[in-house]
């Protein structure tokens, strides 16, 4: 049982270790390594060794895979060149495991020491990051030396004798079990070194090894799948054909390992290289047949993912993307542009309202309904995804921008909310009790409507630009908006002290919709505080000081 503990929390390290490298490479360099992706998906040859180098980089197929389901889904990788990135992705994780096959204990202790002081030395982003792969290469090399310490009784274990016998003797259960150990650890490099480490110990047959390692491929290609489950069906095509092309793999290789043992004796007989060498030389053969036929693969990942009209799609985020959540600096970005998508569903809601008070538009009226279930969906998903961000580590500036976001965001929200709830109910009475505005007081409306509807774009030019002008300029709308209402409340007193039938019958509605106007603007202007604050041009209080 020791044992057993012991063997389990040194995968556990390797798993952290592993997620150390790649999360301060990725933050490092992730924007680089995304534009690089994108830039190169025009040519196959030269996507699949973009693939490569960033996941030989990243440490990562499935970071990869995530990164460039996200552009599919926005239309900017096809599939073809998405497919190719993919095989060079899954052939850069091998070269990664080939690294660190060989004996490299000596650099365990030297990269821990080098990564911790540089981490706790520097206050720069980016060197912390790097410190931070460091430590992580260190642990990944010193959890290895655990698992061979501690896993060498094992191979006189007359228990795990009788529990690897199934596998040794149906090697097609032992694809399943190491897919799915894979799928669940969520790292086929991972899983790839355990099993060269049990395979140096002579715990594990090496047969039974190598078609463990066809099951590691198949679960890492389940992986990205299993992650973009609920991705558009542009997103889903290039994992669900990557894993196509490595199920084709495993079915071809699987009855010849017996006969494929003998020829990777040739690159080396010890088991450790013979499992290694077989991940590499899999992958390499599936790139090699693969890359010529990916027009067919795209082909038949389309008629399995069919672009059909799905519920709810018009609520679901565009640009949320998930492969982006170790770059923090790009997830962000990413959120902002879900958040002026937001901004422009919350706009045709605010434009449309007019019309409704114009025209007495019942159907106009039940769309803005139907917009306000997709803002707040989209709310939801923004809100949900800035929350998982913060489990990375941010630094200052991040975490702000984070809040600002969130903010926005929430603002946005209510006011959707405010449209919905409270401007369409006033139109609905205004509907059914055949109300109707003096021509003053629609002139005012729409006067001051329109002040509003200028006052939204503005505020979604401050949030994107951050410009301390701009910020200025919408905090003055806040006092020329409530001016304004002041105005328009007094005029309209003025008329129904004159008698004016209209203005009497929709006086409560007429002061309603101004209300509800001033209220949205109110959140738009909020956006301008923090640039405001940063700037220190807030003051403490508006209250005029005492002399008491």
């Amino acid at each position: 049982m020791q044992t057993i503990i012991s063997i389990i929390g040194g995968v556990a390290l390797l798993l952290w270790g592993i997620r150390m490298v790649r999360t301060g490479i990725s933050r490092s360099y992730g924007a680089e390594f995304r534009k690089i992706l994108s830039l190169s998906a025009s040519n196959r040859l030269i996507a699949f060794f973009a693939g490569f180098g960033v996941t030989a980089a990243i440490q990562s197929s499935t970071a990869t895979g995530l990164i460039v389901s996200s552009f599919a889904g926005q239309g900017l990788i096809a599939g073809v060149g998405g497919l190719a990135i993919m095989l060079g992705a899954d052939v850069g994780t091998t070269f990664v495991a080939q690294v660190l096959s060989f004996d490299l204990q000596w650099l365990s202790p030297l990269a821990i020491a080098i990564g911790v002081f540089t981490f706790l030395g520097s206050e720069k982003s980016k060197r912390r990051s790097l410190a931070r792969s460091a430590i992580g290469l260190g642990l990944i090399l010193l959890s290895l030396q655990m698992i061979v310490a501690t896993s060498e009784p094992l191979r006189e274990s007359k228990i795990l004798l009788v529990l690897l016998e199934p596998l040794a003797n149906e090697l097609l259960l032992a694809v399943f079990v190491s897919a799915i150990i894979t799928w669940a650890a969520h790292s086929s490099l991972a899983i790839i070194l355990l099993l060269m480490t049990l395979t140096a110990n002579q715990v594990l047959g090496t047969e039974l090894a190598l078609a463990m390692v066809l099951g590691a491929n198949l679960g890492g290609a389940m992986v990205t799948v299993g992650a973009t489950l609920n991705s558009p069906a542009l997103a889903r095509r290039i994992p669900v054909g990557n894993l196509l092309m490595r199920l084709f793999g495993v079915i071809a290789v699987l009855p010849f390992l017996g006969l494929l043992q003998p020829w990777l004796m040739l690159a080396g007989d010890l088991p450790e290289r013979m499992v290694v060498n077989f991940h590499t030389g899999f992958n390499l053969a599936l790139a090699v047949f693969f890359l010529p036929l990916l027009n067919l693969v795209h082909v038949l990942s389309l008629r399995l993912i069919s672009e059909k009209a799905e519920p709810g799609v018009a609520g679901r985020p565009l640009y949320l993307d998930e492969g982006s959540m170790e770059t923090p600096t790009v997830a962000l970005a990413c959120a902002t542009r879900e958040t002026l998508r937001m901004g422009d569903e919350v706009k045709k809601m605010l434009s449309g309202s007019l019309e409704v008070f114009q025209q007495n538009n019942a159907e106009q009226l039940r769309e803005i309904e139907r917009m306000d279930d997709i803002v707040d969906d989209l709310h939801e998903a923004i809100k949900l995804y800035l929350t998982r961000l913060t489990r990375e580590e941010l630094d200052a500036a991040e975490s702000s921008r984070n809040v600002e976001i969130l903010s926005f965001t929430t603002n946005l929200e209510h006011i959707g909310d405010i449209i919905d709830k409270n401007l369409m109910e006033l139109a609905s009475k205004k509907i059914k009790g055949r109300l109707s505005f003096s021509s003053e007081g629609t002139n005012e409306l729409n006067q001051f409507h329109e002040r509003v509807l200028a006052n939204l774009d503005l505020a979604l030019n401050v949030f994107i630009s951050d410009d301390l002008v701009l910020a200025r300029r919408l905090l003055r709308e806040k006092t020329a908006v409530r001016d304004m209402e002041r105005e328009f409340v007094e005029l309209h007193y003025a008329r129904i002290a004159h008698g004016r039938p209209e203005s009497i019958e929709s006086s409560s509605l007429h002061l309603d919709v101004l209300r509800d106007l001033k209220r949205i603007n109110g959140h738009l202007t909020s956006v301008a505080y923090p640039i405001l604050d940063r700037a220190g041009e807030l003051a403490a209080s508006r209250l005029v000081e005492s002399n008491e």
